[in-house]
């Protein structure tokens, strides 16, 4: 049977000014968190610390992202979204500031948990901002595109903080980082256009009821399970990403960059491809065509041994490739879930237990890898792996779910697109 295309409007000047800002924001914040895996090793051996150290130096991040976004989600749809975005992202670049210039290991800690309070909340923000400013039909090329801030901070940003780190010490990157995001704060200060319509239909009175009349909904509880199994995978095997390449692979420090470039180069032709095909064929299909692609990767990846620097490098772009595959998709979908009036909401409980389960994966991660000295391969990576499959599989099942309650929704049913006329 041949399948139909979907009609996919195209985007306003303005709207993609909007995608535009979104993105280099998520690109900073994914760049602060992101660049934790390939300093890994640096800081491993510069603070003197064990897996299990530095996976709770990965989790503190994520445990304090899933406070905020729970204490966060009664305000977030009672207040024009551009400034809760300035407020938290202002926040975020103090946190930032302070992991430049901290020099122990509880410090670092602490620093990575102020950065995650506000941090860990932007991309629920931009979520919201997302599902009200662009229908369903124009959400895949979004995500695609806010997307590309993950390759974008793989091609320039992790080279660029490596070299940085390796030239001026593991501080220079977050400076790096927090210096770009001043200048973003600004535009976003500046350009942004204020994003209010969603205040005109609240109807619970206080913060707390809204909270709880969000999570009572069974069919958000459904995307909240889906969205936080899907961040268990890449927490259980990122933070000890650069170690495995450089302990058991054998992937040399100054070839590291070039890995992730390699990577990241790949991930930013490839996510506005997954964009448009969410579009206009089946988010669920392409969901479950990437997930089952992920799966075969992380089996033959995390099985590698001592590797040739080519190999490693095409294994590690093809597993990118299903890794984010799945991203655009899903988060299209998931997207699609709340009713306006709980955006808001919906996206920060959603973030936070995103970020909580994902703490608890990057945790439970360090302790079942073992590295025995400072210099030997990283033990029971595989098994990783083959968690990580299992949940996949539990994934699948549940976008199924999503994928369904959003096209009932969307039956016979006008999405509530914000013209940017009215704005």
């Amino acid at each position: 049977m041949k399948q139909e295309k979907i009609k996919t409007p195209p985007f306003t000047s303005y709207q993609k000014f909007a995608v535009f800002i979104l993105a280099i924001t998520q690109f900073t914040v994914i760049l602060d968190f992101m660049v934790m895996s390939p300093l890994g090793d640096i800081l491993m051996k510069s603070l003197n610390l064990k897996p299990t150290h530095f996976g709770l130096v990965v989790s503190a991040y994520a445990f304090s992202a899933g406070t905020s976004g729970l204490l966060t989600a009664g305000f977030a749809d009672k207040f024009d979204r551009k400034k809760l975005l300035l407020f938290f992202y202002v926040g975020f670049i103090s946190g930032t500031v302070m992991c430049g210039i901290v020099n122990s290991y509880y410090w670092l800690v602490a620093a990575r948990i102020i950065t995650g309070l506000f941090g860990g909340v932007i991309g629920s923000i931009s979520m919201a901002i997302i599902a009200d400013l662009f229908n369903i039909q124009q959400r895949g090329r979004v995500m695609g595109f806010i997307q590309m801030g993950f390759g974008a901070s793989q091609i320039l940003g992790i080279p660029i903080g490596l070299y940085f780190a390796n030239a001026w010490g593991w501080h220079a990157p977050f400076l790096w980082v927090a210096g770009m995001a001043g200048i973003i704060a600004f535009t976003i200060a500046v350009k942004l256009k204020p994003i209010t319509k969603h205040l005109a239909v609240q109807h619970d009175k206080s913060p707390f009821e809204h909270l709880k009349h969000t999570i009572a909904k069974k069919e958000y509880r459904i995307g909240f399970t889906a969205t936080a199994l899907l961040s268990v995978g890449g927490f259980m095997m990122m933070p000890f990403g650069s170690a495995f390449a450089i302990n058991n692979l054998h992937v040399t420090q100054e070839q590291l960059p070039m890995l992730f470039m390699i990577a990241g180069l790949a991930t930013l032709v490839i996510m506005p491809l997954i964009g448009k095909l969410s579009d206009s064929i089946d988010k669920y299909k392409i969901f479950v065509y990437a997930s089952i692609w992920t799966m075969i990767m992380v089996a033959i990846y995390t099985n590698l041994g001592v590797t040739v620097f080519g190999l490693v490098a095409i294994a590690n772009v093809l597993m990118m490739m299903g890794v984010m595959g799945r991203m655009v998709p899903s988060s299209a979908l998931v997207t699609s879930i709340p009713e306006m009036q709980d955006r808001g909401a919906f996206m920060s409980i959603n973030s936070s237990l995103q970020q909580i389960a994902g703490g608890v994966a990057a945790a439970f991660a360090g302790t079942i890898v073992v590295q025995k000295t400072k210099t030997s391969p990283l033990e029971h990576y595989d098994t990783l792996g083959i968690i990580i499959i299992g949940i996949s599989i539990l994934t699948v099942v549940l976008m199924y779910r999503v994928n369904k309650m959003v096209k009932r929704r969307n039956q016979g049913k006008k999405e509530d697109l914000i013209t940017f006329q009215e704005i």
